[in-house]
């Protein structure tokens, strides 16, 4: 006997099992009465066992029959999908694809992006969800989301797009009238502002380059669930905060605002493109992730250093978890 699975005829038996009749399992397959039965008896002499009890006015499974109609019925949806995905591949990326995205990250840099994108690629359609708020993209049904993080433990697949610093910041004026703090332990007692989707803690954690480690709770007057409501109170010179280098970077520029701690850093973390599974991910969302690395793997708001870094990163998608 031939070591190949007889794949036909498994597909065939699953149909009928779903269907509930050879003629209602050949009008969905496209193929005639005769073809499924013909494919149903060879697998059942393959197996040496019957599959069905067949009457004039019934069909039903046999005991060794329901033994193996569900994993029968997986390889005919695991087939399905592998076709669905090539033929989709196969073809210019089309379809409306539902993605979760930070609020500020999403208005500063990617809806930008947009207009780019959706003439590249005129069949796409994008569904763009902003919130600061971390989505279940698996049970609110997106194809994808970007997430700033340091790679939480999950069992999503996560492509890294480009590093994502978090700064502690103050405005000039705050520092004239308070003074810089030299050492994390400074910030105790003093007003820290604070973001309450801060990934995993709300403890900021200081590390320096002798490994040193500093955790520092934050008190202050104001809590925010987006961090642009904190730019008013730190350039009213009112507090200290932590801000994304994507968002603090136009602030330091002008020098609105100041870096402080510069000897030691926050968590470093990085902005992914996470779907649910990489196998069999439909052309569109394939399109997007290809088109934002592209975009996004030297963002304006890097250091010089970090782009360096990032020069020499690789650019391939890899499988992690987040």
């Amino acid at each position: 006997m031939t070591k190949l699975p007889d794949f036909e005829g498994l597909a065939m038996f699953a149909k009928v099992a779903e269907e509930g009749s050879f003629a209602a399992a050949a009008r969905t397959m496209g193929v005639s009465v005769a073809t499924v039965s013909r494919g149903v008896a060879r697998l059942e002499e393959r197996l040496g066992a019957r599959l069905f009890n067949r009457t004039s006015r019934q069909l039903a499974l046999t005991e060794f029959g329901g033994t193996i109609a569900e994993k029968a019925g997986d390889i005919y949806r695991q087939a399905e999908e592998a076709e669905n995905a090539a033929r989709e591949m196969s073809v210019q990326p089309r379809g409306l694809i539902r993605v979760a995205v930070p609020m500020s990250f999403g208005v500063r840099w990617i809806a930008p992006l947009l207009p780019k994108f959706l003439r590249a690629f005129p069949d796409i359609s994008l569904d763009l969800h902003l919130s600061d708020a971390t989505v279940d993209i698996v049970a609110q049904g997106f194809d994808a989301a970007l997430r700033i993080a340091a790679l939480p433990d999950s069992s999503l697949v996560a492509r890294r797009l480009c590093a994502v610093s978090q700064l502690l910041v103050a405005s000039p004026a705050y520092l004239e009238r308070f003074g810089r703090p030299t050492h994390p332990r400074d910030l105790i007692g003093r007003p820290c502002l604070s973001y309450a989707y801060r990934a995993g803690t709300e403890v900021w954690r200081f590390v320096n380059d002798a490994g040193d480690e500093e955790p520092v709770t934050p008190v202050g007057p104001l809590r925010v669930t987006n961090s642009d409501a904190l730019l008013p109170t730190l350039l009213d010179g009112l507090a200290i905060a932590e801000l994304p280098e994507f968002i603090a970077g136009e602030y330091l520029a002008d020098g609105r605002l100041e870096a402080i701690l510069a000897d030691w850093h926050l968590t470093r973390g990085g902005l992914y493109f996470v779907t649910p599974s990489a196998r069999a991910r439909p052309a569109r969302v394939t399109a997007l992730a290809d088109f934002l690395a592209a975009h996004l793997a030297e963002p304006a708001w890097l250091s010089p250093q970090a782009k360096a870094a990032a020069r020499g990163a690789p650019r391939l998608a890899v499988r992690q978890r987040l």
